[in-house]
């Protein structure tokens, strides 16, 4: 990271916290100076690695009934960024530093395609394009990579992007590499080896897949754009 990289958002105030366990898919337990409190976690990912008793997160406040979210965990210096309403605002912030949504404007969030419901409705020049946004926090050799579990929900967006593809419309699907110091983006093969085959599929049948890096730098509580176009490696 240097003095040019792109800053998206500012998160204050923030508290650190140290995990001591997930309760539920929703709600983690952490310590915060002398007091144990219950904070909400907006991902639904298994987030293993991260989750572990000991690691230091950073919390911010929360509209719902738990005070505090926890929307990041310190990772190799910086911050992987567990929230996903906090990555879809980096990627809303981001969208015209990235190469192929430069010219775009976001048009409708949660768009009926089909059976899913995907992210976003671009307005672009070359015409509109649906895109759905996935979070891949999960670090595998040096690669940022999703999914970390089985996942049917994005198989059924991929098949209805890929449906969208063949009637004609520009499908997308954008992986958010919300963690540091990765080379590239790889899809987790092991975990779902039929998404995997999904994904090449849309490829092929001219659904658009890319990748974009960002991280929280805990010194100064943005939200950074570390790469506007992460390589995908499929």
């Amino acid at each position: 990271m240097t003095s040019t990289t792109p800053k998206l958002l500012e998160i204050k105030p923030v508290v650190v916290c140290t995990v001591l366990r997930r309760i539920n898919r929703f709600v983690v337990e952490v310590e915060m100076g002398d007091r144990v409190s219950r904070v909400y976690l907006c991902n639904t990912g298994r987030l293993a690695g991260y989750l572990v008793k000991g690691r230091e997160g950073f919390c911010a406040e929360n509209s719902r009934k738990l005070r505090y979210r926890l929307f990041s965990i310190r990772d190799d210096g910086l911050g992987a960024i567990l929230d996903t309403q906090l990555q879809l605002k980096s990627f809303e912030r981001a969208i015209n530093l990235i190469p192929p949504f430069r010219d775009c404007k976001i048009s409708r969030r949660n768009v009926r395609v089909g059976e899913s419901v995907l992210d976003y409705l671009l307005k672009c020049p070359g015409g509109d394009l649906v895109l759905e946004v996935k979070s891949a926090v999960l670090r595998i050799d040096g690669y940022a990579s999703y999914p970390d579990c089985p996942s049917t929900r994005a198989r059924k967006q991929l098949r209805d992007l890929i449906r969208a593809s063949d009637a004609g419309h520009r499908g997308a699907i954008l992986f958010i590499a919300a963690l540091p110091n990765v080379s590239a983006f790889k899809p987790n093969i092991g975990a779902d080896q039929e998404l995997y085959r999904m994904l090449l599929e849309a490829r092929d049948r001219g659904v658009e897949i890319g990748a974009i890096s960002i991280a929280y730098n805990p010194e100064d509580l943005f939200i950074y754009l570390l790469d506007p176009w992460l390589r995908v490696e499929l």
